[in-house]
C-alpha cells in the first residue's frame, strides 16, 4: 500500500511541475502574488489560470505576563482567473494557539480551521503615467466551515482598494485602503498597507511593508514586516518574511511559503 501511494505522490508532483513548466513557453511573464506580505496587488490571476499561494508563520503576541504563540500550518488561497479581468478567491487556515502565563504554558491549546474565505478580485484600471494600477477585491468569512475553537457566531466580511506604482525597472510602491468586520463586532475596522519593493537581480526581490488598521472604538494597531521573494520559474515563487508590532500587541510573525500557477 506504501508503494502505491508513494507512486500516486510522484506522479502528482510532477504532473505539476510538467504543467507549470510547460507555461514558460508562453508570455505571460513572472507570477504575481498576494503573498507574502500584507498588501494585496491590483493584478488578477491570467484567464483560466490556477494560482496557488500557501505557507506556514508563526506569531508571539501579547505582554510579558500573558502571551500567545500562534502556529498557522496551512494558509492556502486559491486563485483562479475567471475572465480577463475577475479572479474568484478560496482559502483556509489550519492554526493552534498556545497561551502561556509567566512562561508557563497552559493547557488550554486550541488548534482547527479558521472560516472558510470566499471572494474575488476585480482588475479595474492599469497604469497609465503617474497613475496607478488599480484593483478592488472583496471577502466573506463563512463561520460554519470553522472549527469549534475558531467558530464565530456571524459571517465576517472585507473589502480593499489596492493600488500599484512603478517607480522604476527594479522599484515599485503598492498600497491598500478598506475595511474588515468580524470576530461577532459589529465595530468597522479601517486597514491600509504601504509597501516598497526592490528587484536585486531577475529572479530575487525585497520588500518592506507598513500596515495596521483604526478599529472605530478601540486603539489603532501599527505593524511592520520585511522579506524577500525568489523565482524558481515565472510560475514557481519562494517567499521569507520577518515582522513585529510599531504599537504593542505583536512582537514577532516568521512566515515562509510557496506560489505555483498552472494552466488550464
Amino acid at each position: 500500500m506504501q508503494f502505491y501511494k508513494n507512486i500516486s505522490l510522484t506522479f502528482f508532483i510532477s504532473l505539476i511541475f510538467n504543467s507549470v513548466f510547460s507555461q514558460e513557453k508562453t508570455n505571460l511573464g513572472a507570477l504575481i502574488t498576494d503573498r507574502p506580505d500584507q498588501t494585496e496587488s491590483p493584478s488578477v490571476v491570467p484567464k483560466r489560470y490556477l494560482q496557488i499561494e500557501t505557507g506556514s508563520f508563526y506569531k508571539n503576541s501579547g505582554e510579558k505576563t500573558l502571551r500567545k504563540k500562534t502556529t498557522t500550518f496551512n494558509t492556502t488561497l486559491l486563485r483562479y482567473g475567471l475572465l480577463n479581468n475577475l479572479e474568484i478567491r478560496a482559502g483556509w487556515d489550519f492554526s493552534e494557539t498556545k497561551t502561556e502565563i509567566n512562561g508557563v504554558e497552559l493547557d488550554n491549546t486550541t488548534s482547527g480551521l479558521s472560516p472558510l474565505l470566499l471572494g474575488a478580485k476585480i482588475g479595474v484600471t492599469e497604469e497609465k503615467g503617474i497613475l496607478p494600477e488599480i484593483g478592488f477585491l472583496a471577502h466573506l468569512y463563512l463561520p460554519f466551515t470553522a472549527s469549534t475553537d475558531f467558530k464565530p457566531k456571524t459571517t465576517g466580511a472585507d473589502f480593499r482598494f489596492s493600488f500599484a506604482h512603478t517607480l522604476n525597472k527594479k522599484s515599485s510602491l503598492s498600497y491598500n485602503l478598506g475595511a474588515s468586520w468580524g470576530d461577532d463586532s459589529p465595530e468597522t475596522s479601517y486597514v491600509y498597507t504601504l509597501v516598497y519593493g526592490y528587484s536585486i537581480i531577475d529572479k530575487l526581490g525585497i520588500y518592506a511593508e507598513l500596515y495596521g488598521d483604526f478599529p472605530e472604538n478601540n486603539r489603532a494597531n501599527h505593524l511592520w514586516d520585511a522579506g524577500l521573494t525568489y523565482l524558481l520559474s515565472n510560475s514557481i515563487q519562494l517567499d521569507a518574511t520577518v515582522g513585529s508590532g510599531i504599537s504593542k500587541g505583536q512582537n514577532l510573525l516568521l512566515s515562509a511559503g510557496l506560489s505555483v500557477r498552472l494552466p488550464n
